[in-house]
């Protein structure tokens, strides 16, 4: 568990991804690097990635790398599809530190006819844990929670697995037309006193991607206001650069703040043997997570109607 704990604390609200947000995805502000598949396959976290998504899915070694990219210190993004440029499409998201793949994207993987929501719910169900227990394993270990969101232009399900006495879910799934979006959120253990849960929401519901960068009691201490406090702000449609402007802090005194909390805890890990060591110096960690801060911080939800 301590380990699932500090990974996810690391690691989870690196990727946000694209049925996270109603915006675009946060990842997208950053400058993104093309990569050819020999380059793929030369690097360390691609290559990685690569052998868990055959071994998963051993037909996916015919398929092509029809595109990848990578963000500096933050992600390698590959994208596979079936030769041909039609049919089976699966996109793997993975942490560049750590190795994790956090997030994967199955597309069109039943056929056209009968795509994935036409499926009975507990049809559907068993399409997820299938991808989730090949790709993670140990799907036996997880509750879930299924529901239907409102979407009035395509049926859209979210499915929450959550390990027994936790409230915050470890993998968080979308299920819309004919695909299956899996994120690794990570979480392990109830929020405490001194922690909320959803910091962002979407439709009503939380989303869990922020709430490892935000939930930083130095820096409720920097901005003078409650975890719930912080929330309530956030809720307005304000930034925690907005809100920290409001206090007479800075952008930068927010990075510093939330980066050496997130470095502190990844040098942790990393002394403890529960994550895999990094091989950067303090200082470029350091550097590693400041574009991943910002995404966090800078994003603005959508401040709710005046009716």
């Amino acid at each position: 568990m301590k380990k699932r704990l500090i990974i996810g604390i690391v690691t989870a609200a690196i990727m946000i991804p694209t049925a996270a947000f109603a915006a675009p995805p946060l990842i997208e502000m950053l400058t993104r690097t093309p990569m050819t598949t020999g380059q793929v396959k030369a690097n360390e976290v691609g290559k990685a990635t690569l052998e868990k998504l055959y071994s998963a899915f051993p037909e996916t070694k015919s398929f092509e790398i029809i595109d990848a990219s990578s963000v500096q210190g933050v992600q390698t993004s590959i994208i596979l599809q079936e030769k041909g440029g039609i049919g089976k499409k699966i996109i793997l998201h993975a942490n560049s530190v750590t190795g994790e793949i956090e997030h994967i994207i199955q597309e069109n993987w039943e056929p056209k006819e009968k795509p994935l929501t036409t499926l009975t719910d507990q049809e559907i169900k068993l399409k997820v844990d299938d991808l989730i227990d090949k790709m993670y394993g140990h799907i036996e270990e997880y509750e879930v929670d299924m529901e239907q969101m409102e979407n009035p232009d395509q049926k859209t399900l979210m499915l929450n697995y959550t390990k027994k006495g936790s409230e915050t879910p470890y993998y968080q799934v979308f299920v819309q037309g004919n695909t299956i979006s899996v994120s690794l959120i990570g979480g392990e253990t109830a929020p405490s006193n001194n922690k909320v849960e959803g910091f962002f929401t979407t439709n009503g519901k939380p989303d869990y991607f922020a709430d490892a960068y935000l939930n930083d009691a130095k820096l409720f201490s920097l901005l003078k206001l409650s975890p719930t406090e912080l929330k309530q702000e956030l809720a307005k449609g304000k930034s925690v650069v907005e809100i920290a402007a409001s206090k007479n802090v800075s952008k930068q005194q927010v990075i510093d703040v939330i980066a050496k909390t997130q470095v502190d805890l990844q040098i942790q890990g990393e002394e403890n043997g529960d994550v895999p060591k990094s091989n950067l110096s303090y200082e470029q960690l350091l550097q590693a997570i400041e574009p991943k801060v910002l995404q966090v911080i800078e994003y603005k939800t959508e401040a709710p109607s005046k009716k």
